[in-house]
């Protein structure tokens, strides 16, 4: 058992944090922007609370962290309340935000500079993944951080991996992203043209699915996605956060990413159709205007 901070109890926090409680055994506090959410939490999961990240940090072997972007994690990380200044040297900071990979080696800079460790491990699976405790986690770190952290993971992961030095989590969930925008538009393609070709779209899914064009969304979201309900899992606004990350890291490393910035701009117009809560399969939405 070990003494544990989560900070950020968001849908993927919220769950993540509780299977370290029931599956790892450990002791946990956690810590939220709106205090009712750790409150809850802490009912729910029998835990306890802190009011500040540097509060839920202080003496604790390992903190976890799951919030939304760069500038959530330098509030959180950073400054005289921040969870950094509350570590002890020889802890291990596992950030689980997606994040970019700049903020990633910054960070675990400032924590070699402090005497403790850090991880940067970004997941995917969505609130399901979370909710199961089966998401895959993509670590960047020294190998001595990575070794530290996986059996803590382990709890709510069904994969997990070090991919290299600090950043490489963060790399490589926008390899991930880069490479879901393009099938879920090829799939919301592919299920637009069968309606239009007066095709059984469940019976074309089936058939298709047992050969090369299977995949994840396939299995997971066509059904949702001809019945026009997008209400499963990743938010598009979410996804365009992501994307822009990857576009942004594109611009710096010379990568070409032409469907990548051709999906973000249907995702855009998707949500000037409403749709910025709608799940990311919802680019078919934008097809059957």
């Amino acid at each position: 058992m070990a003494k544990v901070a989560f900070l950020g109890l968001g849908v993927m926090g919220f769950p993540m944090a509780g299977h370290l409680v029931k599956k790892g055994g450990h002791e946990i506090t956690v810590y939220n922007r709106t205090p009712a959410k750790a409150q809850a939490w802490a009912e729910k999961f029998g835990g306890k609370t802190a009011p500040t990240p540097k509060a839920a940090a202080e003496g604790q072997d390992f903190v976890m962290c799951c919030v939304g972007n760069d500038n959530d994690l330098r509030a959180v990380t950073l400054g005289a309340d921040g969870a950094f200044a509350g570590m002890k040297k020889g802890a291990t900071f596992v950030d689980h935000t997606t994040a970019s990979a700049e903020i990633a080696r910054e960070l675990d800079a400032e924590a070699t500079k402090r005497g403790f460790r850090f991880v940067d491990a970004p997941v995917s699976g969505g609130q399901a993944g979370a909710e199961n405790g089966v998401l895959t986690v993509m670590c960047g770190g020294s190998e001595e951080a990575y070794a530290a952290a996986e059996p803590l993971i382990a709890a709510y992961a069904r994969m997990c991996k070090r991919l290299g030095p600090a950043g490489s989590g963060q790399l490589t969930k926008m390899v991930n992203q880069i490479c879901i925008a393009g099938l879920v538009q090829g799939l919301s393609e592919g299920i637009h043209f069968a309606k239009k070709s007066g095709l059984d779209v469940a019976a074309v899914i089936d058939t298709i699915s047992k050969g090369a064009a299977q995949s994840w969304q396939m299995e997971n979201r066509y059904k949702t996605m001809a019945e026009g309900k997008y209400d499963f899992g990743f938010a598009v606004e979410w996804m365009r956060k992501d994307l822009s990350i990857c576009i942004a890291e594109s611009r710096r490393n010379g990568a070409s990413l032409p469907v990548t910035a051709l999906v973000d701009a249907f995702y855009a117009e998707v949500e000037k159709m409403g749709g910025k809560r709608w799940d990311t399969s919802s680019l078919l939405a934008r097809l059957e205007r």
